[in-house]
Parts: C-alpha cells; sequence; structure tokens
C-alpha cells in the first residue's frame, strides 16, 4: 500500500498529537503550524486528508467575509488538491458554528474535543485505499 499524505495544521496547544496514530496507519504526516504554510505547501504536495481546527472569527480577524480560520485553506483545496479530505477538530464551544462553514465547503468528519485517537482511527479508516 502506498504512503497516503495527511497535513497535519496545528496552530493551537490543544491540538492533540496524533503522530503515533498517522504512522501505525501508513500515513505520512506534514506538520504545518499555519494556514499561510499549509495553503504554500499545497502547491508541492496533495495531500488525501487535512486535520485541522476550526477556530471561529468572532473579532475583526476574519471581518465579516470569512467564517473561520478555515476559509482560505478550504478555497486553495479547490484549486489546488479538491480530492483532499478535510477532518475538523472543533471545541464544544464552537461546535454551533461549523455547520456555516460546512454549507460552503464539504467537511469530511468534524470531531469535537476532547478527541479519543479511536474516533479519529475510525474517520481515517472510512477512506482506506
Amino acid at each position: 500500500m502506498s504512503n497516503r499524505k495527511l497535513f497535519s495544521i496545528i496552530e493551537s496547544p490543544v491540538h492533540p498529537d496524533f503522530s503515533a496514530l498517522y504512522r501505525r496507519m501508513n500515513l505520512e504526516e506534514t506538520r504545518l503550524n499555519s494556514m499561510r504554510k499549509a495553503i504554500s505547501e499545497l502547491k508541492n504536495a496533495r495531500p488525501d486528508f487535512i486535520v485541522a481546527e476550526f477556530i471561529y472569527g468572532y473579532s475583526n480577524n476574519y471581518a465579516g467575509v470569512n467564517i473561520s480560520n478555515l476559509d482560505v485553506l478550504l478555497f486553495s483545496l479547490q484549486k489546488y488538491a479538491p480530492q483532499t479530505r478535510v477532518i475538523v477538530l472543533v471545541d464544544k464551544s464552537e461546535y454551533q458554528f461549523v455547520h456555516k462553514l460546512n454549507e460552503i465547503f464539504p467537511l469530511h468528519s468534524v470531531l469535537q474535543f476532547p478527541i479519543p485517537e479511536s474516533h479519529l482511527e475510525a474517520v481515517l479508516q472510512e477512506y482506506k485505499v
């Protein structure tokens, strides 16, 4: 089985480290610490999966046009890697806002913190090639 690629976009300390799971599942993980770096990396690599946190835009950081930290990345995926499956990790307090993003971009899975490794593994298993 060929290695599938996964981008793990870690923007906060609450993002769990699933690196051991990814290795066991024969996924080649690229760890990125910003959306800007992830978008840049999309130009060089087409991941099978992206695992990233959803951070709702309460303030002017995402001023009206964007719903969350993921919007620009998801627009970029349409151009560079439309087949990539996006797995979103979200805090309970922001879970109510994920549907707004999912109305615009298809999210393949939304997992609420705390996330047991077994839940992410089950989601990744659904897409086994």
